[in-house]
């Protein structure tokens, strides 16, 4: 970009497939087409031709053992292994980061913005989602508490190290205030509204889309659709599939993860997304609502900032099957008109993330490089 530094890396957590963080960074790709990418481990077979075509440099984590499949395992190195990343070299550095890509070193001098989708839920509030009493030893669940507490720490003190923070959603830049004390620019993260188009016509299920982890909450679903008798489809797989299938009923089909056009496929025929997490954002309701199909969601989180209630979804108040059962009796998918759903959708789209980012990072480059003062707040 003209009047950018020449010397510029792009930061992210993991490379092992494309989510929404990846989504983020592949426009990232494309703004700063030359940045190297630093990165702790990297499985380019799970990247898309953009982010491969970049020079990806991983972190000593890369060479571990099992790391293909056991990466998360090396959770208490992964800060150690966020600093071993060299990134002294660069005038500008941009990290997008769910985890510890914003604890980075640049050098003295440098600009570090930080694109975060969350600060790290496993060891700030959401611990008990990832590791459920019920379901983890005590033991188990007192180790993970006293590294949790440690890289709490060490994530709190490299805030410092970041100059600008531009969050992912108000959800997230409320966090980023209570936890590291700062402000952050919101820039809502991008959705390829170009690659669905709207259905007017279902096949009569409910749908969920999603990673089978416990803080997903599909249980909720599986108990609700148990009760209603009505067919849920459950595209998405992970390690609490086997838990989840063993309390569905007749009704209930798992497809495990799909392809992007099977995917679509899935929102096309649905009824209605059944979203029953609290998510700092939520890149699936707003592809199912770019196909013009309404949202049945919790009324916490990210999900406040993409659906309006009655125009593109509705929601249920207590995080409860019970409280689904309701909001699913009292829908009507007749109450939305489809294209009014899409137009929403697209005030997401990808071009509207990268017109922001480039706006963003270069006006805070220009005041940067002319030696004037950074906003503190937004």
């Amino acid at each position: 970009m003209n009047g950018w530094p020449p010397h510029t890396a792009l930061v992210h957590d993991w490379l092992t497939g494309m989510r929404g963080g990846e989504k983020c960074l592949e426009v990232l790709c494309e703004i700063f087409p030359d940045a190297p990418i630093y990165t702790l481990i990297a499985f380019p077979d799970r990247l898309s031709p953009t982010i491969r075509l970049h020079d990806i440099r991983t972190s000593f984590l890369q060479s571990f053992p099992f790391v293909r499949s056991r990466y998360r395992s090396y959770l208490p190195l992964f800060p150690r292994a966020a600093e071993s990343l060299d990134v002294g070299a660069y005038d500008l550095v941009v990290s997008s980061s769910h985890a510890v890509a914003k604890g980075v070193r640049p050098r003295p001098g440098a600009l570090h913005v930080a694109y975060i989708h969350t600060p790290m839920r496993y060891v700030w509030d959401m611990f008990d989602a990832y590791f459920p009493p019920e379901r983890t030893s005590a033991i188990v669940r007192l180790l993970i508490g006293v590294m949790a507490k440690r890289i709490r720490a060490w994530d709190t003190s490299t805030s410092s190290r970041v100059h600008v923070f531009i969050a992912n959603s108000e959800f997230v830049r409320a966090r980023i205030r209570r936890f590291y004390g700062r402000d952050a620019i919101v820039v809502h993260p991008p959705v390829d509204t170009n690659r669905f188009s709207i259905s007017r016509s279902s096949e009569g299920y409910f749908l969920v889309v999603s990673a089978l982890v416990p803080y997903k909450r599909v249980d909720l679903a599986i108990e609700a659709f148990n009760t209603l008798r009505l067919p849920l489809r459950i595209v998405g797989d992970g390690p609490d599939r086997r838990r989840l299938e063993r309390m569905s009923g007749p009704t209930i089909r798992f497809d495990g993860w799909i392809d992007d056009r099977g995917i679509e496929t899935a929102y096309r025929g649905c009824r209605a997304l059944v979203f029953t997490g609290i998510e700092d954002f939520g890149i699936v309701p707003v592809e199912a609502m770019a196909c013009g199909k309404p949202v049945i969601a919790f009324r916490k989180g990210g999900i406040l900032e993409t659906v309006v209630e009655n125009v593109s979804g509705t929601f249920f108040d207590d995080q409860t099957a019970d409280a689904l059962v309701r909001a699913v009796r009292d829908f009507d998918e007749r109450r939305f008109e489809p294209s009014v759903i899409r137009a929403h959708a697209e005030r997401f789209d990808r071009e509207v993330y990268r017109r922001r980012m480039e706006e963003i990072i270069g006006e805070m480059w220009e005041l940067h490089a002319n030696g004037k003062p950074l906003p503190t707040a937004f």
